[in-house]
């Protein structure tokens, strides 16, 4: 379902549902002047809770048909031969962590590395209908470390992953970057929480890390 029929599903239900209550209530249309003022204040705080919780809980979820992908993911990158490290680059498989923050209408990542950090400048979310897959996609602005820019200069790239399901342990994706390189990428959730700030504790959480 896409998301302008969601909405126009949702106004159409939530009209239908306010008009029979104040039927039921004996408060049509008489006191209906009153009601009428509080509509504005309960819709805006109705759209809040849509697209920050509510599009996700059990029951609604099936309906909205978008993917959670809320968390912290493991990604494991392994670059493709045909890429151009420079001298002294890591040539994979590289450990990352990406932190996903999303709400219905909007999704921003942040990926760690132990010398970088890229945040995305805009993503999409496409759930097809009848599918129980999606794709992910964002443009994304790499800002490494300071001591590693000599070798390794801030570039951009863009992402693209897919995930089946509506709430995904696992996924797949690829990367390009305009440094001209490019590879694979495997994500495993390891955590619901977004508030590692760094590699280090993001890798602290990590129960391969833990257990390795």
């Amino acid at each position: 379902m896409n998301q302008a029929s969601t909405i126009r599903i949702g106004a159409t239900i939530a009209a239908t549902l306010y008009t029979a209550v104040l039927i039921l209530l004996g408060l049509y249309p008489s006191q209906f002047r009153y009601l009428f003022a509080y509509i504005p204040a309960a819709v805006g705080y109705g759209v809040i809770v849509f697209d920050k919780w509510a599009w996700h809980w059990p029951g609604i979820h099936r309906f909205t048909g978008r993917p959670w992908v809320t968390g912290t993911w493991r990604v494991m990158l392994s670059p493709s031969p045909e890429s151009h490290i420079p001298e002294g680059g890591n040539r994979g498989p590289i450990t990352t962590y990406m932190a996903i923050e999303q709400t219905f209408w909007s999704l921003h990542a942040t990926l760690r590395t132990k010398e970088s950090t890229s945040r995305s400048i805009n993503a999409t979310v496409v759930a097809r209908e009848n599918s129980a897959t999606a794709e992910i996609g964002f443009l994304y602005d790499n800002t490494p470390r300071v001591e590693h820019q000599q070798r390794s200069p801030r570039h951009e790239g863009a992402c693209r992953l897919s995930v089946t399901g509506l709430t995904p342990q696992a996924a797949t994706g690829h990367y390009y970057t305009s440094r001209f390189t490019a590879g694979d990428m495997d994500f495993t959730l390891i955590d619901r929480s977004t508030d590692y700030g760094t590699f280090a504790e993001a890798q602290s959480v990590d129960p391969e890390h833990i257990t390795g």
